[in-house]
Formats: C-alpha cells, structure tokens, sequence
C-alpha cells in the first residue's frame, strides 16, 4: 500500500480533540487512508453518507439520539458526511455533549460539505485538502528512477490510485471516473439547470490549460453569460476538480493586474474530458501537459508540507511572461517551465527589474524532480 503523506499529520492532530474534516474528489483514496489508520483498532463506528439509514439518523438529531448511535465506540468515521442533510449540526451536539468522541469526516464536495459545515463548527474543525496520489509519495513507493521513468505516463494519465495500480487500463478508469463523479454528482451540486454546459465548460478549460482564460471568451464560446461562468468555475474549484491561479502585479506599470489561469489538480482528469489519451512523442499540447503536472504536483507538495506561499504567474501587457512565481516572507522565486532541456529561455529583463532580489529557476524534464520534492530548488530556510 502506497503510504499517504497526510496521515502523518492527522496522526499528529489526533490530539488536538478537533472534528477532523478530510475533503477531496472521489476515489483519491480517503476512505483506504483511514481505514489502514483505524480498520484494526475497536471501539470504532464507521458510518457511510450515502446510504439512506445513516441519513436519516441526523435528521433533526438530539444529542440522546446520537448518544445511542455512538454506543461504547471512541472514534466515529463518517464517510461521504455531504450527503447527510443535517451533518454540521449533529456533528457539533456529538462534539459539545460528549468531548470524548474523536469525529473524522470525509467528503467528496468541499461545496456542500462547507456550506454545511462552516457554522455549527467554527473553532471546532480542522479540514484537510486530499488529492490524487503526489509526486513524492510516488517517489517514497517506487524510487526517484522508477518514477522519473513514469512521467510521460503521468502527464497523460495522471496519478489516481486506480491509475496507479492498473496502468494499463488507465484510460477506462478515467472515463468511468470523469463519467460517474464529474458528470453526475457535480451536476447535483447546487441546482445546475444546464448540465450540458458545464461539460462544454470543462472541454473549454482543458484546451486552455496554460493560458490566460477569459470568462467572456469562454462564455461566448459555450454560450454562457460571465456570471454563470464564473459560478461554474467556483464550482469546479470547490469540488476539487480545477484550481486558478492569479497573476502577480506589484510594480511594473504594463503588469496583468485581474488576470487568471485555470489548472486542472489531475492531468489525467483534464485529458479524460476532452477523449485524449495519445502519446506525448505525437501531441500538440506536451508543453501545456508539463505545465499542468508541475503546478498541480507543487501545489500538492506545499499543501502536503504544510508551507504556506502566495502562488502566481506574470505576465505583461506586451505579452512577456513568466510561468509561475511563488512568494515567502516578500521574496520572490520566479519559475519558467520547459519540456525541453535544451530550450534557452531568457528571463524578463521587466520582471527582474521590479522585483531584483528574485531567485529565477528553469524546470525542464531533467531536474524537475527538485522542482517537485522537499529538497527543491527553493531553499526555505533562507527566506
């Protein structure tokens, strides 16, 4: 079994008597994390949202009745917690009568999950963010060669666990998996009217990875209105399916100041939505895959090591560029991304100029392993 990064630390904030909150799509595997953490241990109740019975016990629950449901167990698990219409309220009597009881709750929508939760536990939570297997996990289970190996295998199918595990069946996994979860509980998400829509909305993002997005454009393009789009997007973004990063504007005058790009958190997902499953050695769009892979796998390892960093790209209004800057305590390490390793790239003289005490790094496809683990390129201790 490939061990997680992030039972480490929920190992650790067992202790902090908090309602332990682990949010992610389906199938990056939350439900085997916790059952290897807790499967051999007693005293454990192990609760599932998507049955009806177990809905049905927090349907105006009192703190007697979920007393009765606890019974003699120490630890309550409750998976898929955001089909259960009244979770956050029963989770806060269970955690203001009977202080004893370590409640762990899993979810596949942060949307639903936070709009439940947010009020009954404030000051009374701690929520995780779970993804698709990272990086330096892979590395810890397979060695850095074993992985460097795979990464044209991952800029194509990405890094679910069933992907993982039956490589060769990748493409059926993620079909099933972007038919089952994208395309059927999303839509149940918040009363979408126009499924159809937010299918051709995803199809659009993923052509458009790496580049700057316009929500006119893309609204003009599938027939939606910058609101609607906008909203759509939220949803995405919610439901762990795509994240934005915005563009850095501090000093250059001609600097983007509103401008976005959309990632997707699995390059496998992106590819599945739009039916391309080709080799790299014939596509058009490696550069776009490779961009896609490196921030989504950094935004892992930062989120997984807990540092805490603003993100952003640059761009100016004459179109020169940089591919993604992260800042720490005001400093800036600035990154250009390249599939090829012979590419000269030549960093703007605009964007050193406005920020000089910048560190500047190319990541190509022969040292981005540095890029994309603990002894990376930036050396924290120094900022």
């Amino acid at each position: 079994m490939i061990l997680r990064n992030l039972e480490k630390i929920i190992q650790k904030d067992l202790k902090r008597q908090k309602v332990l909150i682990i949010l992610g799509a389906r199938q990056t595997g939350k439900t085997t994390l916790l059952k290897k953490m807790f499967a051999p241990q007693s005293q454990i109740l192990w609760l599932n949202g998507d049955e009806y019975d177990v809905q049905r016990m927090f349907d105006r629950p009192t703190s007697t009745q979920l007393r009765n449901i606890i019974a003699n167990n120490h630890t309550v698990i409750i998976d898929e917690a955001q089909r259960i219409e009244n979770i956050g309220i029963g989770l806060k009597l269970i955690y203001d009568n009977y202080p004893e009881i370590q409640l762990i709750v899993t979810g596949s929508s942060a949307l639903e999950l936070k709009n439940k939760f947010n009020e009954p536990l404030t000051g009374r939570k701690i929520e995780y963010s779970f993804f698709s297997l990272s990086f330096e996990e892979l590395v810890h289970h397979h060695g850095l060669i074993e992985e460097k190996r795979n990464l044209e295998h991952r800029l194509i199918y990405g890094s679910y666990p069933a992907v993982i595990v039956e490589p060769y069946s990748a493409a059926n996994t993620l079909k099933w998996l972007t038919d089952s979860y994208l395309y059927k509980d999303i839509l149940m998400l918040d009363n979408i009217k126009k499924p159809e829509k937010l299918i051709l909305l995803l199809q659009a993002l993923a052509f458009q990875v790496g580049s700057e997005v316009s929500y006119s454009e893309i609204g003009n393009l599938i027939g939606l209105n910058n609101k609607s789009v906008e909203h759509y997007i939220q949803l995405l973004e919610k439901s762990f399916i795509v994240f934005r990063l915005h563009s850095l504007c501090r000093n250059a005058r001609n600097e983007l100041k509103m401008a976005k790009k959309i990632y997707f958190y699995d390059n496998g997902i992106r590819n599945a939505v739009i039916n391309q499953f080709q080799p790299i050695a014939s596509r058009q769009d490696v550069g776009a895959l490779f961009e896609n892979y490196l921030i989504s796998e950094r935004k892992k390892w930062l989120h997984l090591n807990q540092i805490y960093t603003n993100t952003y790209f640059w761009r100016t209004k004459e179109q020169q560029e940089i591919d993604y800057i992260e800042e720490t305590n005001g400093l800036f390490s600035a990154f250009e991304f390249k599939w090829n390793p012979n590419k000269k790239v030549l960093f703007s003289k605009t964007f050193l100029r406005a920020y000089p005490e910048s560190k500047t790094q190319i990541i190509h496809r022969e040292n981005y392993d540095e890029f994309l683990t603990q002894d990376g390129i930036v050396d924290w201790s120094n900022l």
